[in-house]
């Protein structure tokens, strides 16, 4: 048996155990994107019909097809349920697919699964009420900086790799909180009114506790570009008026997954392009 087959019959399995672990973490994310806004607990009780209260079976919650067993309604009431539940199960499938993929078997993976959990979680809970929780926001930061230090000392254990992915770290977090602060501060200046919410500052943190300051400031510039493009499109096909709020959220989480798959690359042509004696 060739190499190749032996590495094929090793990649999928893992990667449809990966599938189905992401589609799990999407069926959580659905719960904390849910019942966190509302201010209730995301561990008890368990999962039951919005409407009718009915607990829901076990069968009736595994991700993706409980919802295709049921035809999109409860099974008690017959009330609809939200076509977004199995979308984001298999959005977050997807994801952790294409993470376990590129990333391999490495703590990377593992932190980038948990990271690209918090920043989908912060986008719909933005989209839903225009808000990012402090307690997503904050335990993403303390995560961020965790993992940092422990791939310091992974790659080296040295306490000066530590030092140096903590300070990485805690540098990316403050220039994160700094910069969306004062972008909100000239937003408010230029406009006469909040142009962002201090939420989008504190995800930014959260984000450069994960990325580092380097890869922070890519992903606001593509979450900045591309919010200004969709915001522009919207006003020109829509009856939206300028001023009127968008959760820039979604956007920055959007930047961040851009930067972690694409970043090195999108850096490296951004220099041999503008800078080629520095590539050289």
């Amino acid at each position: 048996m060739t190499n190749n087959y032996v590495d094929i019959l090793i990649v999928v399995p893992a990667s449809l155990i990966v599938l189905a672990l992401g589609a799990s973490i999407g069926s959580f994310v659905n719960v904390v994107v849910y019942r966190l806004p509302a201010g209730l607990s995301i561990l008890w009780p368990p999962s039951r019909c919005p409407h009718c209260l009915n607990q829901l079976k076990a069968y009736d919650n595994v991700p993706v097809f409980g919802w295709l067993q049921l035809r999109g309604r409860c099974r008690y009431c017959k009330s609809k349920i939200s076509v977004r539940y199995p979308v984001v199960e298999m959005v977050t499938g997807m994801l952790f697919l294409l993470i376990f993929l590129v990333f391999k078997v490495s703590i990377l993976t593992i932190g980038y699964w948990a990271f690209c959990s918090w920043l989908l979680a912060l986008s719909l809970i933005d989209l839903d009420t225009m808000t990012l929780p402090n307690p997503l926001t904050q335990s993403g930061l303390v995560l961020g900086i965790v993992f940092q230090m422990v791939l310091g000392c992974l790659l080296s254990g040295s306490w000066i790799e530590i030092v140096h992915h903590l300070m990485r770290a805690v540098g990316g977090a403050v220039l994160g909180l700094w910069l969306f602060d004062a972008i909100a501060i000239l937003g408010a200046i230029a406009f006469g009114k909040a142009a962002m919410g201090a939420g989008d500052a504190k995800l930014a943190a959260m984000m450069g506790a994960w990325l580092g300051w380097r890869y922070l400031l890519l992903a606001g510039f593509i979450a900045c570009a591309v919010g200004a493009l969709f915001g522009g499109s919207i006003m020109m096909l829509s009856r939206h008026k300028l001023g009127q709020k968008i959760p820039f959220g979604p956007f920055l989480a959007l930047g961040a997954v851009i930067t972690l798959f694409g970043g090195e690359a999108i850096l490296s042509s951004y220099i041999r392009l503008f800078f080629p004696t520095l590539a050289g």
